[in-house]
């Protein structure tokens, strides 16, 4: 087993390494002088910000455990972006001893609100979880056998935290942002700026609150973990907590424009004022933990997180266009949200803003 206690030589192996948070922590690992190996399944974006590193990219099959184990060995941090259910624990359990700090991404819909919901099974605004508030490491996770994305992660977190020797740190992130996202929550006030709209419809006033998570912070996390090697559950949300409106405000200043929020009581009417955001109740997760274990500060605030998601999403946009692509094509998963939950039906929203 290799593993470098001091700065120099040290190697970190990132699972998923293309997505958002992977290649945040590449960007953040290379800039302080890791040597990076990139694992992926073949979708590899070539960011540009990582030419001067020392990075390698690899295809790597998750599923394939051998190699997994094999490249994994040695690393003093493995970072899984992409572990979701115990089986991926399972696999990861056979680098205890092998590896200086584990790091796992999970998520914090795995917290249970009060009455015991959780958001795999909202419906709608009336069955919505009512959390603590702020949620924290210690408040209750869903455990139940449903095949679903928070039980799946939730189960797979207890089955990391029981194997010995293994230095797991895993981090809950909330609603995430950052360049190279496929989930980009933001376009639906990006498209909005870009479409000259300079009026937008909230519901509740635009005071739901749902934790953001910049992948620059996460990244940030990343590394103290790997510094701070131990068995660990933190939360991995920005300290900004804004409302929908705030975060519509920072999104169009990001852009140069400013928005004029037009707010009304209660939730949502037939999609018309919900956004990626809006929630029946708080989801804030807490950053306490974080800051006493690993001396954790905010590298990047909303603001300015948001602002280079904001670049790179017009940036792939224009790129598209030019060639003769829609942006429907470029973020499938979006516009198929979109027009599920009626994101962009300007004209009903004219209507509406027409009667107030």
């Amino acid at each position: 087993m290799r593993v470098d206690s001091g700065r120099a030589g040290r190697t970190a192996m990132i699972i998923g390494g293309t997505g958002q948070i992977g290649t945040a922590a590449a960007r953040r690992l290379a800039a302080d002088g890791w040597s990076v190996l990139v694992a992926h399944r073949g979708r590899h974006h070539g960011d540009t910000e990582l030419v001067d590193g020392d990075v390698t990219s690899i295809r790597l099959d998750r599923d394939d455990t051998d190699a997994l184990l094999e490249r994994a060995r040695g690393h003093d941090l493995v970072l899984d972006t992409v572990a979701y259910e115990p089986r991926h624990a399972d696999q990861l359990a056979g680098l205890a001893g092998e590896i200086g700090s584990l790091v796992v991404i999970s998520t914090g819909s795995v917290y249970l609100g009060r009455e015991g919901g959780y958001l795999d099974v909202v419906t709608g605004p009336d069955d919505f979880p009512d959390y603590p508030v702020p949620l924290r490491e210690t408040d209750p996770t869903v455990d139940n056998r449903e095949r679903t994305y928070s039980p799946l992660k939730a189960a797979m977190e207890r089955r990391l935290l029981q194997v010995e020797g293994l230095p797991a740190s895993i981090l809950r992130p909330g609603a995430i942002h950052g360049p190279f996202s496929p989930a980009l929550r933001e376009w639906y006030f990006i498209k909005r700026a870009l479409d000259g709209r300079e009026r937008v419809l909230l519901a509740d006033h635009g005071r739901n609150r749902f934790s953001t998570s910049s992948t620059a912070n996460i990244a940030e996390l990343i590394a103290l973990c790997a510094a701070h090697p131990g068995r660990r559950v933190l939360n991995a949300v920005d300290e900004d907590d804004l409302s929908v409106a705030e975060i519509a405000r920072a999104v169009y200043a990001a852009l140069d424009r400013e928005v004029e929020v037009v707010g009304f009581d209660g939730p949502p009417v037939d999609g018309l004022g919900g956004t990626p955001w809006t929630v029946a109740n708080p989801l804030l997760l807490s950053m306490a933990q974080a800051k006493v274990q690993l001396g954790y500060r905010q590298p990047a605030g909303y603001d300015e997180a948001v602002a280079s998601a904001v670049d790179w999403a017009v940036r792939e946009v224009r790129a598209a266009e030019r060639r003769q692509e829609d942006w429907r094509a470029l973020f499938p998963s979006i516009a198929e949200r979109a027009e599920a939950d009626r994101w962009f039906d300007y004209a009903a929203e004219d209507e509406a803003l027409g009667r107030r």
